[in-house]
């Protein structure tokens, strides 16, 4: 029996990359997962294949569609998750995007995308979990970054982003605390993902760097993320809230 036994988890963004990781660990661990993507045929290939993989190793989950920047996906996405498993205990809002660039080539559609997705997102998908928590509370887990500590150049909206997912996880841990609902955060460190390999930074001078300065020596894996992910979601972690735990491999300022 693990320690997430009974229990059921929306984790956003679980298509592939961190995401998929911390699906794949949720489930290990006993949960019912729901993998969510984005809308469209690649992201919900990606999305099946990793429902498809927690259920060959026998756990439970189901893809579903939903964009967390639009509020009546997120409802239908909740309405659905307790339809087939019946209640929700968890969210972990991890659906997320990047842009890297410097000020002069910031454009509006740039500063929209990444606080839409990345902040807005965060707060309506956790709005609709909270109306569908029960009487026993739940737990939301926001991913953050360590661009948060680190304050890279080029990094200026990105790195706002996740300051305010971090601001959104202090505020709502006071706020929701007396539903017995803790909300904390994770902020990886540099971690290989099919979507940096795509954007091709990894074995970029930046990334080498980046290892450079990472204690460990390595860059980090989805399952590293995911294992901190679990920790507090779980019961373990039931007088933690509030708090954004680096999982970085040490690295900091």
């Amino acid at each position: 029996m693990g320690s997430l036994t009974g229990k059921v988890a929306v984790v956003t963004g679980a298509g592939q990359g961190i995401g998929a990781g911390i699906a794949k660990d949720l489930a290990a661990a006993g949960a019912a997962v729901v993998v969510n993507h984005y809308p469209g045929d690649r992201d919900r290939t990606r999305a099946q294949q990793v429902a498809e993989a927690i259920t060959l190793q026998g756990g439970k989950a189901i893809a579903m569609v939903a964009d967390v920047t639009k509020a009546v996906d997120l409802s239908t996405l909740f309405d659905r998750t307790v339809e087939t498993f019946g209640s929700l205990d968890i969210l972990v809002n991890n659906a997320g995007v990047y842009e890297f660039g410097p000020l002069a080539e910031i454009t509006e559609r740039d500063f929209h995308h990444q606080f839409d997705t990345n902040v807005l997102g965060v707060v309506l998908a956790t709005r609709e979990a909270v109306k569908r928590f029960g009487r026993g509370g739940g737990s939301v887990v926001n991913i953050s970054s360590t661009a948060v500590q680190i304050s890279q150049p080029n990094q200026m909206i990105y790195t706002a982003t996740k300051s305010a997912v971090e601001a959104i996880t202090r505020v709502l841990a006071k706020e929701l605390g007396p539903a017995n609902i803790r909300v904390n955060a994770v902020a990886p460190g540099g971690t290989e993902t099919e979507g940096g390999h795509e954007h091709g930074l990894i074995g970029s001078p930046y990334i080498d760097k980046l290892i450079s300065e990472t204690p460990l020596g390595r860059l980090g894996r989805p399952e590293d993320v995911a294992l901190a992910v679990t920790f507090l979601a779980s019961p373990e972690a039931r007088w933690v809230t509030g708090e954004v735990l680096l999982a970085s491999g040490g690295l900091r300022p």
